[in-house]
């Protein structure tokens, strides 16, 4: 699953330590896990934020080839998270850094995961839908 975080027009790319991609916050879903409850957990370890399943909007489910994980695919559950005012999410766990890009021209250290690139295409179209 993937959190699509937005402030001031620019989105949320995180990068995993050891790896060479940026993409949004998010990971795998546990066995017997609700995907909101996945992206729920994923937030609080990532990011440190603290937010409620009810509060994700779905924005539907996405394909794209994994950024990690050669010949494997990702399908992600896609959601909407808002952040409170003043909250500064910080790189957590397995996060070696974070950064906010412009959707129409992400700018990152390191290349932008599939699945990513889709999603930031989404967000700048006029259409703006991840879905």
């Amino acid at each position: 699953m993937a959190a699509v975080i937005e402030r001031d027009g620019r989105q949320l790319l995180v990068r995993k330590r050891g790896t060479t991609a940026f993409m949004q916050v998010g990971g795998k879903i546990e066995a017997g896990e609700d995907p909101r409850d996945a992206l729920v957990r994923e937030c609080a370890e990532e990011i440190g934020l603290t937010i409620r399943p009810q509060e994700l909007r779905a924005l539907g489910r996405r394909h794209a080839v994994a950024a990690n994980e050669p010949d494997h695919v990702v399908d992600a559950h896609v959601f909407a998270v808002d952040i409170p005012d003043g909250f500064e999410p910080e790189p957590r766990a397995e996060l070696a850094e974070l950064v906010w890009v412009d959707p129409a021209a992400p700018v990152t250290t390191h290349p932008v995961a599939a699945l990513s690139v889709d999603l930031l295409a989404a967000a700048s179209s006029p259409a703006g839908r991840a879905d």
